[in-house]
């Protein structure tokens, strides 16, 4: 009886975190369905009367979708050269040896104390001299490394057992087979929570794509919601409107999340794959 009451107990506690959790992105779903006023009403949490006129002129008459596409071209792109880059970089780190392997991660990792912006002038100059500011282009190769994603994999391929790596060199294989036919299978879900956290930061990301694209056509979700929905855009101050396009751009994540969800939370939880 007692761990039956334990256990209830935990449920319920757990049922009212998520609530707790889930309840902001609720409102805002909510939100898009109340006329504006009735969004900045505090009291009033379900509509009176559901408007869905309100998603079916965001969808219309605003470049929503547009700034989905592009959000979602720069991410999936910069995602997949990420991953690459930093499972390079980690094996490196992990397997290789070579003079200087310590001091040289030791410097990669003292990189990821500095604040993002520290970066923007030298990378922004960088660009102009490419030629590559305001293009997609300049987006993606200004984001293919990450340091976190060095850090995380280079985690996990250190509990892959060396005997594993050294019988494969023996059976002739070379370190860009190992790293893809032995390596990455085993932790395949640091690769997954590497390439989702990945995903969403350079999704949401505001800052940088805001310092080097000026053209409205190459704007992403973060851009184009403020330009367009608040900023002096279309609907100007209309929070109805402003929730139903900021529901449809939390779609893409949620959907990923779906799917990942199972390799997110073992990576989250240390959990590389590899059976000892």
């Amino acid at each position: 009886m007692k761990k039956f009451a334990v256990t209830g107990l935990k449920h319920i506690t757990l049922i009212a975190i998520s609530i707790i959790m889930i309840f902001p992105l609720l409102w805002m779903i909510l939100g898009g369905l109340k006329t504006s006023q009735e969004a900045m009403n505090p009291e009033m949490i379900l509509p009176d009367v559901i408007h869905l006129e309100n998603v079916i002129d965001v969808f219309k008459n605003s470049p929503l979708m547009k700034y989905i596409g592009n959000s979602l071209t720069v991410a999936i792109i910069a995602t997949l050269i990420q991953i690459v880059t930093g499972a390079m970089l980690a094996y490196a780190f992990s397997f290789i040896r070579f003079k200087g392997r310590n001091v040289l991660f030791g410097i990669v990792m003292a990189t990821y104390m500095l604040p993002s912006c520290a970066t923007y002038i030298p990378a922004y100059v960088t660009l102009a001299k490419m030629g590559m500011l305001n293009s997609k282009t300049g987006l993606i190769i200004s984001q293919c490394v990450s340091i976190f994603g060095i850090f995380l994999l280079r985690t996990a391929f250190l509990q892959v057992p060396k005997e594993l790596i050294e019988a494969a060199k023996l059976d002739g294989a070379g370190d860009w087979k190992i790293l893809w036919k032995i390596v990455m299978p085993v932790t395949k879900s640091s690769f997954v929570t590497f390439g989702l956290m990945s995903f969403i930061s350079l999704y949401n990301n505001y800052m940088w794509p805001s310092l080097i694209t000026k053209d409205s056509n190459l704007y992403q979700v973060a851009q184009g919601l403020r330009s367009f929905f608040i900023d002096d855009g279309a609907y100007g101050t209309n929070w109805a409107k402003v929730m139903v396009g900021s529901s449809i751009i939390v779609i893409p994540l949620l959907i990923l999340f779906a799917f990942t969800q199972k390799w997110f939370i073992s990576g989250l939880a240390g959990d590389s794959g590899v059976k000892g």
